[in-house]
């Protein structure tokens, strides 16, 4: 029996989008095996293998900006803007000293090594210490030491972890790319060649910049390591530092779901398509 992956990609905020993806997969019985995610993707996919995406999601619909401005550290130690103490607590409360080799499925989360360059896949071992470091926004989150390692988030070397799934043995991949919806992100920026005065500030380019610079990337990976469904959210017009947005965003990747769940039954639940057609 064909063994099904869930690859969900990095995009801060955006990742409650993730939750829709898998509620409506819930839905129509199509159940993942293997999960791998890079970023807010990889905090995710560890509460989807640990059976705990039921909790995942209260705090997600709940929490408001004055708790999203708590999580953080502010000062210019340890290598970010944000400290990284309270994140690590939060996720403690719900993952203890767990292992990812005890979740009930499967699981790699992806980080980048600041001084190799390399992409790195994280399997095995603490799974706090996993999350924190494919989740280590550079500049904003200070990288996880570890092995003689500096990890930051996998987001800047592999945006959707295909490639993680299949060396874990899946066989068909569902992919999430949150990074597609660039010229929604360009229009919310002010790059709308309709405005008679676009916006020119200089973070508001350098933001841009960076949301392209993700978007060929995940491209390119995916040209690469071709998954087999890919489900592309629409969310271009949220930004992805607001993690304030969740039901919005959850309704969002369910909807996308929706529109590839033909396609997702025919390679997934090739049974329940036989009987249909009797």
């Amino acid at each position: 029996m064909a063994r099904i992956g869930l690859a969900l990609g990095g995009g801060a905020g955006l990742g409650w989008a993730h939750i829709g993806v898998v509620r409506a997969l819930e839905a129509e019985g199509v159940e993942c095996d293997i999960v791998t995610g890079t970023s807010i993707g990889s905090i995710v996919g560890a509460c989807i293998a640990g059976d705990m995406l039921d909790e995942l999601e209260d705090i997600a619909r709940e929490i408001t900006l004055k708790e999203m401005i708590s999580l953080g550290e502010f000062g210019f130690q340890k290598g970010g803007l944000i400290g990284a103490g309270k994140i690590e607590r939060r996720l403690r409360e719900h993952f203890g000293a767990r292992v990812i080799e005890q979740l009930q499925k499967p699981f790699a989360a992806v980080a980048a090594d600041l001084y190799s360059g390399e992409r790195v896949v994280l399997d095995a071992g603490d799974v706090v210490t996993a999350l924190r470091a494919s989740s280590a926004i550079p500049g904003v989150l200070p990288p996880i030491r570890t092995n003689n390692l500096y990890l930051v988030d996998g987001g800047i070397v592999d945006p959707v972890p295909v490639e993680a799934a299949r060396d874990l043995g899946a066989d068909i991949i569902i992919a999430v790319d949150l990074q597609s919806d660039y010229m929604g992100r360009a229009r919310r920026l002010g790059f709308d060649p309709v405005l008679e005065k676009p916006s020119l500030a200089a973070i508001k380019s350098a933001r841009a910049g960076w949301s392209l610079a993700l978007q060929a990337l995940s491209k390119a990976r995916m040209v690469a390591d071709a998954p087999d469904i890919v489900i592309a959210p629409s969310i271009g017009h949220i930004d992805m530092a607001d993690f304030t947005k969740a039901e919005e965003l959850i309704t969002l990747g369910h909807h996308a779901t929706l529109e590839v769940m033909p396609e997702i039954l025919a390679l997934c639940l090739p049974s329940r398509n036989i009987v249909s057609a009797q």
